[in-house]
């Protein structure tokens, strides 16, 4: 992040997120020196906790979050008026760069789809009323939000959502189902994707809300994967009745409101790459497994370890070029759409690569460390190739948008959107 102090403003801001971090948070240990053998060696994606560990967790994101906010450093690019310090982009990536160095709750439940996501969102979309009531509570960590797009018939091709939003007098009223949703049990307020206009075509006919999760008729029940977690929701909507000072953009305007969020979206799972997994597939780690399973004479595996490791470097470096563009006042085009591809190829080779070198000791828990806890990262995978848009949509923006070649002419569905 060094390059990123490269004006005074920037030593001067770097220099009070540093005050504010030594004031309320300890010095992180270096996860690139972990040992093998030490310390914790759960490889977990997504969470598997149990509820009430879960529970915490969130109450600790909120508490965190809330101290950021109340020392300017809860929604750095955010208006001043809604709580925000107005500052650019590249003042985020420095103070999210530091607060790396530092021991400090995990936010994501908050901060990816919510502030991420959603929250630049309602910026953008909302009326003023409500930017007021939601804006500051999200950003201060009062409030969760949840992205309620996807259904069983409208994944990638986001245009063919089904819920009806039906018009009567002031309000209007949602019945639907919505699937994969994140953080639904934690959250506050989600924003729905529904069908106002079923005779219009069928990305014009779509307005979207803000739905409050306490309102009657809102269900939330939680889909169980595979690694043993809940991460994702079914919601169900009953005859949800939401005023119209809760819609987000013109009536069957809705595709721009939900470009704007997927737009957030790429960018933020684009950018991914922290945390105690990413650390996991380090050279040292990986090198370190190698040795400890008596596979590093296997010339294959470490050839393999090597490809991993450039494509890990390569990734890393389309990220950098992504930073500097906005460092130069540019907005980042397709990089973060490829990283976004890389990253969860990266991953998913990673797995597949440690699964060769434990073999069965993947899939039967002998207690030995760092064995049995990779099979959750790899019962992930599935979804990393999925969540943020599929391979399939990112692939497609790289050919068009980076290779030039022809957009495909039968389609205009969700890869539109994402480009």
């Amino acid at each position: 992040m060094g390059s990123l102090h490269e004006t005074q403003d920037m030593q001067d801001f770097a220099a009070e997120v540093r005050r504010f971090l030594d004031t309320h948070a300890e010095k992180a240990p270096d996860r690139a020196a972990v040992r093998w053998g030490e310390g914790d060696d759960s490889m977990a994606y997504f969470s598997s906790r149990p509820p009430e560990e879960e529970a915490e967790q969130v109450r600790r994101a909120r508490a965190w979050q809330r101290i950021r906010h109340e020392n300017g450093f809860g929604w750095i690019t955010g208006p001043p008026e809604y709580g925000g310090r107005a500052l650019t982009a590249v003042h985020d990536l420095l103070y999210d760069g530091i607060e790396a160095e530092y021991d400090v709750p995990d936010t994501g439940v908050l901060g990816v789809i919510g502030l991420g996501m959603i929250g630049p969102t309602i910026l953008a979309h909302a009326q003023p009323r409500i930017r007021e009531r939601w804006l500051r509570a999200m950003y201060r960590g009062d409030a969760i939000a949840c992205q309620l797009f996807s259904e069983p018939g409208a994944g990638s091709d986001l245009a063919s959502v089904a819920t009806r939003a039906v018009r009567e007098g002031a309000d209007w009223v949602l019945n639907g189902q919505k699937v994969w949703t994140s953080v639904a049990q934690h959250s506050e307020i989600g924003l729905a994707l529904t069908r106002t206009n079923p005779d219009a075509p069928k990305h014009r006919g779509i307005t979207a809300f803000l739905v409050p999760m306490d309102t009657p008729g809102v269900e939330v029940r939680p889909l169980r994967q595979m690694t043993g977690g809940a991460d994702f929701n079914e919601v169900f909507l009953t005859d949800v009745r939401i005023p119209d000072s809760h819609r987000l953009g013109e009536v069957d305007g809705g595709w721009t409101v939900a470009l704007t969020t997927l737009m957030n979206e790429r960018d933020t799972v684009g950018s991914e790459g922290a945390g105690p997994v990413a650390a996991a597939l380090s050279p040292d780690h990986l090198s370190a497994l190698m040795r400890a399973t008596w596979t590093w004479d296997d010339r294959a595996l470490r050839g393999r370890l090597a490809e991993i490791l450039v494509d890990a470097m390569a990734t890393g470096c389309l990220n950098d070029r992504a930073q500097r563009t906005l460092r130069a006042g540019i907005a980042p085009g397709p990089e973060r759409s490829v990283a976004k591809l890389m990253y969860g190829q990266n991953l998913t080779r990673a797995a597949h690569f440690v699964s060769e070198c434990l073999g069965p000791r993947i899939i039967a828990d002998t207690g030995r460390w760092g064995t049995y806890s990779w099979s959750e990262l790899l019962l992930a995978t599935p979804a990393l190739r999925i969540l943020g848009g599929t391979e399939e949509i990112m692939k497609n923006i790289l050919a068009e948008r980076v290779l030039g070649l022809p957009r495909e002419p039968a389609t205009t569905t969700a890869k539109e959107v994402r480009s």
